[in-house]
């Protein structure tokens, strides 16, 4: 049995969790960052459209400040947000877009002079100041009042990814690929490692460290519809479940980005409304500058994707073989703009749907995209449940994004967040001396390498894993998307539990040998099904609207009963539900609970008197 010992071990090597190694090595200590795929092909390459931070280079984005930034992004929360920690967000976001030029980020400039630019498919001109010529440049995005997105062209992920990888490099951190984390090492209290599956031999490794962070991004894969890539499948957070300590923080919000392409569901960038173009209907006229009159296609992306849904509900979708959807529309933007600064977009269009968005309109619909909820940690990335286990990025619940998260908040959040929480990290390290148990280590092993030996030799069952893993699917479709019901989530919730019962009868087929994917999805599987129902009994338990939580039965914002966050733990193997637990969405109040500006919805008051 290889063991391999580091001071500070990250699950998960995109954006947030080498932010954070870089920190941790920057103050002398080792870190190992393990990847299921090589570092740069992380989910945080998908990101396309930039990182929000007030920076307010742009004519556009004058008077921008971080009070600005941090008032759009408490609004954008729907008030779920911890103010405290999107306070800390708004106020370090321009210091990391620095700090990411200096290493090399080439973020687009300011360019002096007059320009046009389009608005709900308007063409406008603009001025940029010549005294701000070669300063970071920034786009509009959904809701937020200023121009302050940073980007490179439609593929910032991808050349923020590069630029930390090579940091990671320079500051001698280890990127361990083709390696998964299938459980934690810990007793209880203290977590000290995990419990590894090398990729390209089926091997089980040990990873010691004083302190692990999950950086392993989001779960979408749970869903059948969704922007995620493969590898965005909750393995890590189910290591965290399993733990029976440690809570997952608001797991029914859940996101629904508006521009996911037909029928393949890959992303095209907000970056597209941002810039100007347009959503249209069956009949190829603009309609959500009559539901939002003011933001239009700029409101948030729960608002839109709601709006959208509603449009395609009263007959104006367009039919297709793979269901219906509507029309985004950018050729106004021109040849130019698109294989430019839109340029993934074209090569995604051209290259999965044979459409060539300069002269043609590309078909989108809202899918599942992002996952607020997360493993739940303190302002210091802190988990709780467990003394040195940490997480940041789309894994955790830190929480600043509440019931909804802004475009571009997200990728600045990776690396403000891994700055933040990997100080914190070093400042732990530094006082830190740790005890590691042979006798915890070896049963922790052995329980791993049982349970594969387990679905080998069918021994539980002879399930099929990937039928399992469609009746998870088809549940949280119907009854956990975007609008939903009483009705709807007790359906879902009761095909999750038959789901879950299934999950734990599943064996192979195959011999699990070697590279298996069939044993990589059993693995994860049941724990696959407890996320499913934390986000499925979360929601049917909150009777409120609120964010991307859209209750058709219970349509008001309650302020006076659920201006709370959601703790979901799974404290017992064989409990059928996770236990909720509730604490304050925010115990610093900087701006009270108001209305959006955006999205029509009743708001019931903290002021209210309970009847």
């Amino acid at each position: 049995m290889q063991t391999v010992y580091t001071d500070l071990l990250v699950v998960g090597a995109g954006l947030a969790g080498e932010r954070a190694a870089v920190e941790a090595a920057d103050a002398g200590f080792s870190a190992i960052c393990l990847s299921l795929v090589p570092a740069r092909r992380s989910h945080s390459s998908a990101a396309q459209g930039g990182m929000q931070a007030s920076l307010g280079n742009s004519v556009m984005g004058e008077g921008d400040c971080p009070d600005v930034h941090f008032e759009d992004t408490v609004k954008g929360s729907d008030w779920g947000c911890d103010q405290e920690v999107a306070r800390l967000f708004a106020d370090a976001a321009p210091i990391e877009m620095r700090r990411l030029a200096h290493w090399g980020v080439p973020w687009n400039r300011v360019v002096p002079g007059k320009s046009i630019y389009f608005k709900g498919g308007k063409q406008f001109e603009k001025v940029e100041k010549e005294e701000k010529e070669g300063l970071i440049m920034a786009r509009s995005f959904g809701g937020t009042a200023k121009w302050r997105t940073c980007y490179t062209s439609d593929g910032t992920g991808h050349a923020v990814m590069c630029t930390m990888d090579n940091r990671c490099a320079q500051m001698g951190v280890e990127v361990h690929d083709k390696t998964e984390a299938i459980a934690l090492i810990h007793d209880g209290e203290t977590c000290s490692g995990v419990v590894a599956r090398c990729l390209r031999s089926g091997e089980l490794r040990v990873y010691l460290a004083k302190a692990v962070m999950i950086a392993s991004g989001g779960f979408g894969r749970i869903y059948p519809n969704t922007t995620n890539a493969v590898i965005c499948d909750g393995g890590a957070h189910a290591m965290c479940v399993d733990t029976g300590v440690v809570p997952m923080g608001n797991m029914e919000a859940v996101q629904f980005h508006p521009t996911g392409i037909v029928p393949t569901d890959i992303l095209v960038t907000e970056g597209c409304r941002g810039d100007g173009g347009t959503l249209l209907d069956v009949n190829e006229k603009r309609f959500m500058d009559i539901y939002e009159p003011e933001k239009a296609e700029l409101a948030s992306r729960d608002v839109v994707s709601r709006w959208m849904t509603h449009h395609m509900r009263e007959g104006h979708g367009v039919k297709s073989p793979y269901g219906e959807h509507l029309w985004l529309d950018i050729r106004h933007l021109g040849e130019e703009h698109i294989t430019g600064k839109l340029r993934e977009v074209y090569e995604i269009c051209t290259s999965f749907l044979g459409v060539n968005p300069i002269h043609q309109l590309i078909p989108v619909r809202p899918t599942q995209h992002y996952s607020m909820g997360g493993v739940r940690t303190n302002k210091d990335g802190a988990a709780y449940g467990l003394k040195g286990l940490f997480s940041a990025g789309e894994a955790a619940c830190w929480d600043m994004h509440g019931f909804n998260r802004l475009g571009g908040n997200s990728l600045a959040e990776t690396v403000v967040a891994g700055g933040i929480v990997g100080r914190k990290i070093a400042e732990y390290l530094k006082g830190c001396e740790t005890i590691f148990q042979t006798a915890l280590i070896s049963d922790a092993v052995k329980r791993q390498q049982t349970r594969i030996d387990a679905l080998v030799k069918c021994r539980n069952g002879s399930e099929n894993v990937y039928r399992v893993r469609a009746a998870m699917h088809e549940a949280l479709n119907k009854g956990a998307n975007i609008f939903r019901t009483r009705e709807g989530l007790d359906a879902c919730v009761a095909a999750l539990q038959e789901a879950l019962v299934r999950a734990k009868n599943v064996g192979l087929r195959s011999d699990g040998k070697g590279v298996n994917p069939e044993l990589a999805a059993a693995l994860k599987l049941e724990g696959q099904v407890k996320l499913a129902l934390m986000v499925a009994y979360g929601a049917l338990m909150r009777t409120e609207s609120r964010g991307s939580h859209n209750r058709e039965d219970f349509p008001a914002r309650n302020d006076r009963d659920w201006l709370t966050r959601t703790l979901a733990i799974w404290k017992s193997p064989d409990d059928t539900l996770p236990t909720l637990e509730y604490e304050p969405a925010t115990t610093v109040v900087e701006i009270p609970p108001g209305d959006r500006g955006y999205g029509k919805s009743e708001i019931i008051s903290a002021d209210d008197k309970k009847e």
